[in-house]
């Protein structure tokens, strides 16, 4: 900016339209299955973030007529199919369940997808004005996916509860439910990767108050990093 004739810099009116995005603080909520990730999600929402649940956003992926619908289809075919033409999502699950092969399949056609839809949502959400935008995946670990986040949130629980619950859940016998749990990436390896953990073991009132005290370390990270 040059000076004016007194010596003050110049003002120039067009700089006034320059655009400014606001620093948005990205944070990924993962954890093992059943281990209560939805529950801390909806109580970040009522916090104030803005929640993208990447198990949704597949599921709408895969309807027919949706983005990774055909490819879904030819990649494992008539096994996954309802009669009308639908995927039957419980039969896709014991499939990749069942085969890491065809579990990463799925993941090369998903993910992609998924990741470009947080991207639109979290510039939607930028634009109304919210700063703290949570990722929720069970997978963000194990797709590599983490390190896209300033902060990492694992939720965890007692084994024992964790296959408690999904066997209830999922309406699974404790052999399924086990080998699900199984193929993910042990919880102990996920903790050392957190920033922030939380237990939901003790039930919903400690996991409220877990939930509160990390969002509340988050408002902190995201002014810190604001000005950064």
């Amino acid at each position: 900016m040059s000076p004016d004739a007194e010596g003050h810099p110049a003002h120039h009116a067009e700089e006034d339209s320059w655009p400014t995005t606001p620093f948005v603080l990205r944070v990924g909520l993962t954890g093992g299955i059943a281990t209560g990730k939805s529950t801390v999600g909806r109580i970040f929402i009522e916090l104030g973030a803005t929640v993208l649940d990447a198990d949704q956003i597949a599921h709408r992926l895969i309807d027919r007529g949706a983005p990774a619908y055909d490819r879904v289809v030819e990649a494992f075919g008539s096994e996954i199919m309802r009669a009308d033409g639908s995927i039957d999502r419980s039969r896709l699950g014991s499939v990749i369940f069942a085969d890491a092969g065809r579990r990463r399949v799925l993941e090369s056609i998903l993910h992609p997808l998924i990741r470009a839809e947080e991207a639109a949502r979290i510039e939607s959400h930028t634009q109304r004005g919210g700063r703290i935008a949570v990722s929720n995946g069970a997978l963000l670990i194990e797709a590599g996916i983490h390190r896209d986040y300033h902060r990492l949130v694992v939720v965890h629980c007692d084994a024992s509860i964790q296959i408690e619950r999904l066997m209830n859940r999922d309406k699974l016998s404790e052999t399924d439910a086990r080998a699900r749990i199984e193929v993910q990436m042990p919880t102990s390896e996920k903790l050392k990767l957190a920033h922030y953990t939380i237990d939901t073991s003790p039930g919903f009132a400690a996991t409220e108050s877990g939930a509160r005290a990390v969002f509340r370390h988050l408002q902190f990270d995201l002014r810190a990093l604001s000005k950064a």
